[in-house]
């Protein structure tokens, strides 16, 4: 379903501890090098003392200032990040906290689909946009990858990095061509210990927590029957998505997929069809920000004049769950 909703401002933050592949290398005791070769990030950043909430407060700041809108313009929150600062209360709540807001009654929530938790996010509440029960919503991922990374697995532990981006979301005038063309999102739970983060919820407690046990509390990826599983259902998916969108792959003068990694996004980019002059890929300078990389991509392609208004461009992506998640855009 076609909804009318437009793309008004967006935003980002960087945190303050930026890191190299050569730190990396020395972080992770490899040669020098390995870290480069293995993950293409030359730098991402993490956290030193700023929080998810600080971090995502910055974020929606710098959105705010970009759309020339204040707070006052602002009727939801949602927190779309895959990590969160505690289990409760959501992390959009301490959002509105730490901007200083915290007496405005603006609802605050989170949806969480991991690395598509923004695609979710825009794709969810633009339904409500349309039906007109908000006018302008912040959607603001924020993740702090860093804190739960296993070092013991260097080749995941070296694509990860922080940070934060916030877009706001609003109605599109009758006389506007900025619209959401088609969605989709899939999951394939089969998969779903491929990617997780066994410990810290009530399935296991942090109450059970010891030295012996410290790797449930810590990220475990399988990269390649995650990338075997996505390649297999992704051109299928793609298909379905496009055919709703009355699309092909050709029209899309940009594509914005989760900035996973970047051999990953080279080899689904030849399965797909993407050429590569289509492919925004930020992942050299930022590594992978889960659900903050395709508000980031989309932040730096609009920054950078690779988008301008009335181009229709694809954001893609796959996530823990398995999930696949796909949105086009007419920005």
């Amino acid at each position: 379903m076609e909804r009318k909703v437009k793309i008004i401002g967006t935003g980002v933050y960087l945190p303050k501890q930026r890191v190299t592949s050569d730190e990396m290398d020395r972080k992770l005791g490899v040669p020098a090098g390995w870290s480069l070769k293995k993950s293409e990030v030359r730098v991402r950043y993490f956290v030193e003392n700023e929080t998810a909430a600080e971090m995502g407060a910055f974020a929606a700041q710098a959105a705010l200032q970009d759309a020339g809108l204040t707070f006052a313009d602002i009727d939801c929150i949602v927190c779309a990040s895959g990590t969160m600062q505690q289990p409760i209360p959501c992390t959009a709540a301490l959002i509105q906290q730490a901007m200083g807001k915290g007496n405005s009654g603006v609802p605050s929530f989170d949806i969480n689909s991991t690395c598509l938790s923004f695609l979710a996010a825009l794709d969810v509440m633009s339904y409500l946009i349309a039906a007109g029960r908000y006018q302008r919503i912040l959607i603001v991922s924020t993740e702090v990858a860093s804190v739960g990374l296993n070092w013991e697995h260097k080749e995941s532990a070296v694509l990860f990095g922080d940070g934060a981006a916030a877009v706001i979301v609003g109605q599109a005038t009758a006389y506007e061509q900025s619209r959401i063309a088609a969605s989709l999102i899939e999951t394939y739970s089969t998969g779903a210990s491929y990617s997780e983060i066994r410990g810290g919820g009530t399935g296991l407690h942090a109450k059970y927590y010891d030295d012996a046990r410290m790797s449930d509390y810590m990220f475990h990826m399988d990269g390649q029957p995650i990338y075997k599983m996505a390649s297999k259902l992704l051109p299928d998916f793609l298909e379905r998505l496009l055919g709703s969108g009355n699309t092909a792959m050709s029209q899309f003068p940009l594509i914005i997929p989760h900035q996973g990694s970047a051999m990953a996004m080279r080899l689904i980019s030849r399965k797909l069809g993407i050429a590569p002059e289509q492919l925004m890929n930020i992942t050299s300078d930022h590594g992978n920000t889960i659900a903050a990389s395709i508000p980031m991509g989309l932040h730096e392609a609009i920054h950078q004049g690779r988008v301008q208004r009335g181009d229709r461009i694809l954001l893609l992506g796959t996530s823990a769950g398995l999930s696949l998640g796909g949105l086009v855009l007419e920005y």
